[in-house]
């Protein structure tokens, strides 16, 4: 995990636009719910969480951001699970053939007031790649009093077909249209990693602490 994020840090900052931040997306707090309405009747909505990528970000110049995204479908919920197999058979996304879903920004432009943006940016799923549009509010930049990183967060959302990702079946009863809503925080990649290290090394050293202290309990009762 820490090789992996560590290297994704490396790849983007090595893009990276002049004087932007380089943040990984978080992935206990970076997740998405589906809602579409099914009759006429209800409106369900399904969850989708582990996303991992990399935003560009610098607060003075909102509009040089960037960002992509890997989803694994595989964690997409309903909490209800026939929904569920229905979900990852071939009819819908075939999870077995498409694991995954990458979202990638290709112009960021300011919105209708400081906080907000429209991003748009080619989403692939299911074999078929389209632009989408997500209309994002930032929710807060600054220090995260819990981790103590330089910390981004925000809101996005959209609405698209999914009939457009091969995903059409039974529209019309069941609605072509779905909203999506994401909510993520992203760390600053340098720090970040810098923390995913040391948390590691603190462990494997409590680790060794505890090993010791049951060989020494071990050898007591031996005596």
């Amino acid at each position: 995990m820490i090789r992996r994020l560590a290297l994704a840090a490396a790849l983007a900052l090595a893009s990276a636009p002049l004087f932007a931040s380089t943040y990984l997306l978080e992935t206990r707090h970076t997740q998405g719910v589906i809602r579409w309405n099914h009759l006429g009747f209800s409106n369900p909505t399904a969850q989708f969480s582990q996303v991992e990528g990399t935003l560009e970000f610098d607060p003075a110049n909102p509009t040089k951001a960037s960002v992509t995204a890997t989803i694994t479908l595989a964690n997409l919920t309903s909490g209800v699970p026939d929904l569920d197999e229905d979900f990852r058979a071939a009819r819908f996304f075939d999870m077995a053939q498409f694991p995954t879903a990458t979202f990638k920004s290709t112009r960021v432009e300011q919105g209708s007031a400081p906080d907000r943006l429209r991003v748009t940016g080619d989403l692939s799923l299911r074999g078929v790649t389209r632009p989408v549009v997500l209309d994002v509010t930032i929710n807060k930049v600054g220090t995260n009093i819990r981790s103590h990183l330089p910390s981004v967060g925000f809101e996005a959302l959209t609405t698209l077909k999914r009939s457009d990702f091969g995903l059409g079946a039974f529209v019309p009863q069941v609605s072509d249209e779905v909203q999506i809503h994401i909510t993520s925080e992203a760390e600053e990649s340098k720090a970040y990693v810098a923390k995913l290290k040391a948390d590691a090394a603190e462990a494997a050293k409590n680790s060794m602490e505890a090993a010791k202290e049951v060989e020494a309990a071990e050898a007591a009762l031996k005596r």
